[in-house]
């Protein structure tokens, strides 16, 4: 039984496949925690050999497109931005059965998100919105929150996907979009607080301090995150190899000034983007989003 039937029960993880389209960071864990979690799982992407690592944890790497997604009860797009995931359905969608779940997990914003869902429709393939929250490390430890958007009996049947690599399931509603939108949120208030703690421990050390101290004054209290600690250290430690690239924050910040555009002060969101386009320019787009602290120091950062 698929998830498209009315009265869907869980999924089976022993009986059913899932194909993961995009095998970066967070597609790789994504696609091993499913791989332990019982499903069949096959990935694609674009770049085969960036696939290949998979094998070893009994995954199905298939270099053709069509062939990956044939008999693939679940396809879970993991994809850079909109361009990229609705290249990739242009030509996969035509090739899987009409019961097929379409989970799409990338970050594509809005107008994205508003250019897919018709894509799955034409094709007969259930569409649900599913961005995560979370970095390499939880999507490798299976601490991902899941933001879910469609159908509930479908995101009801989905339910063992998600727990595979999710602490958590968000329901944000029926419709594709909120899902996106909530993401777009959520990266919005990740990228104040990790441009807070960089200037932060930029301003200790311009004004003479051990920026340790910092940390260790915000430790325990009510301004205290573990975000801001992880952060904190990585900036310190001048440790910048990406849980969460600068890039894709980048993008993501630019998708969120699109879409509230007019409707309300954008002041705090066009600072937070410009700072981070400036760390982009300074050759750090691959690097940890940490890596802000060089805009506002780079004779400082390490």
């Amino acid at each position: 039984m698929t998830a498209h039937d009315s009265n869907s029960p869980a999924l089976d993880p022993a009986a059913t496949t899932v194909t993961v389209l995009g095998t970066g960071i967070m597609g790789s864990a994504i696609a091993r925690r499913l791989g332990g979690a019982g499903f069949e799982v096959t990935a694609w992407n674009r770049t085969t050999d960036r696939a290949r690592p998979l094998e070893a944890d009994g995954i199905r790497v298939e270099p053709d497109l069509a062939r990956a997604v044939e008999a693939a009860d679940v396809v879970l797009t993991m994809l850079f931005d909109a361009d990229a995931v609705l290249e990739v359905a242009q030509g996969w969608l035509s090739h899987a059965a009409p019961d097929t779940v379409w989970v799409q997990s990338g970050t594509i914003g809005i107008e994205g998100t508003a250019r897919a869902y018709p894509l799955a429709e034409q094709h007969g393939v259930r569409f649900v919105d599913a961005p995560v929250l979370g970095t390499k490390g939880p999507a490798e430890q299976g601490r991902l929150t899941v933001l879910a958007a469609g159908p509930d009996v479908v995101l009801s049947a989905l339910s063992p996907v998600f727990a595979a690599y999710g602490a958590k399931t968000v329901h944000a509603g029926e419709q594709p979009g909120a899902a996106t939108a909530l993401k777009l949120t959520c990266n919005t208030w990740l990228a104040c607080l990790t441009a807070g703690v960089a200037q932060s421990l930029k301003i200790a050390e311009v004004l003479g301090l051990d920026p340790n101290l910092f940390l260790e004054a915000i430790g325990g209290s009510t301004s205290d995150t573990p975000y801001a600690q992880a952060k904190g250290r990585e900036v310190l430690a001048g440790d910048y190899a990406p849980q969460f690239a600068t890039e894709g924050l980048l993008k993501d910040l630019r998708l969120t000034h699109s879409a509230v555009a007019g409707q309300l002060n954008e002041v705090l969101l066009t600072t937070l983007s410009g700072l981070f386009d400036e760390t982009d320019q300074l050759g750090r787009g691959h690097e940890d989003v940490a890596s802000v602290a060089y805009a506002f120091a780079p004779s400082l950062s390490r």
